[in-house]
């Protein structure tokens, strides 16, 4: 057993560092000035912050964080709406039908957006949505709503009924059941939905290079390959806004990991 878990702890350490290499090299790569030809694995004795400055003028990072921000909140917002309003009654009434659509959401999971990009590019520009905020967020909603619905629906199939039957003789409605009983009790997993889409959209390029192809409306991922594609030599710059576009993601992790982990278990068990 000792050993066991052992090798268990030395795996997880190798499979940690593994994701961290890449983050370290990062950050020493967007300290360093141009000419510093130093190891990227040493940090450098001073901090050249011009590297930032440069990235976020000469890539337009302010523009683009701003439409990052508003496509990805809008998107998170609507997701969690109708995911969770979805799921509730699919979670609790489970008679053919609903099982049937549930299915229906689940199998919606295995097919991979880019398998559809043609018909969906010559929707957008039969209906006008190119390059607007409102036909990203729909196509976001649209591909991320299943991963959603299935993660409420397994975590409110595992919230006592009682609860509903105590709040039924209380008089509360079957709206009110939802608001006032189930929505405050699905923090945990709302916070794994808001950490799995938010950063799926946070960092979606394949979506945001055909649909917002005018310059005022790029999001980060798209500013930064363009910003790459001119600035290749520029390593520090190009590190430099690579580190500011993750920030965001990063942050929004640690300020809602308690959460994350009890939500994807308690969220996976049942449905």
């Amino acid at each position: 057993m000792k050993r066991a878990k052992a090798l268990y702890t030395l795996l997880g350490a190798l499979i940690g560092l593994i994701h961290i290499v890449p983050f370290y090299v990062l950050i020493t790569t967007s300290f360093k000035e141009e000419l510093d030809t130093s190891s990227k694995w040493v940090m450098p004795g001073y901090l050249f912050w011009d590297n930032f400055t440069n990235a976020w003028q000469l890539a337009g990072l302010d523009r683009a964080f701003v439409n990052t921000v508003i496509v990805t909140v809008l998107s998170i917002v609507l997701i969690l709406i109708l995911g969770s309003s979805a799921a509730f009654p699919l979670a609790r009434h489970r008679s053919a039908l609903n099982k049937w659509m549930y299915g229906f959401f689940v199998s919606a999971l295995i097919v991979p957006p880019l398998t559809i990009l043609v018909p969906l590019y010559k929707m957008f520009v039969d209906i006008g949505a190119m390059n607007t905020y409102t036909g990203i967020v729909i196509l976001h909603v649209t591909f991320h709503l299943s991963m959603a619905i299935f993660l409420f629906t397994g975590f409110i199939s595992t919230i006592p009924r009682e609860l509903d039957e105590a709040a039924m003789i209380d008089g509360a409605s079957r709206l009110g059941l939802f608001f006032r009983i189930i929505l405050p009790v699905l923090m945990p997993i709302t916070a794994t939905v808001i950490i799995m889409n938010g950063v799926s959209i946070w960092n979606d390029y394949q979506f945001s290079v055909f649909f917002l192809q005018k310059l005022e409306y790029r999001t980060i991922t798209v500013a930064l390959s363009a910003f790459f594609g001119e600035n290749n030599s520029d390593i520090g710059w190009v590190a430099a806004g690579s580190l500011l576009a993750a920030l965001p993601s990063i942050l929004l992790y640690l300020f809602l990991q308690k959460y994350f982990v009890e939500g994807m278990t308690s969220g996976a068990v049942k449905g």
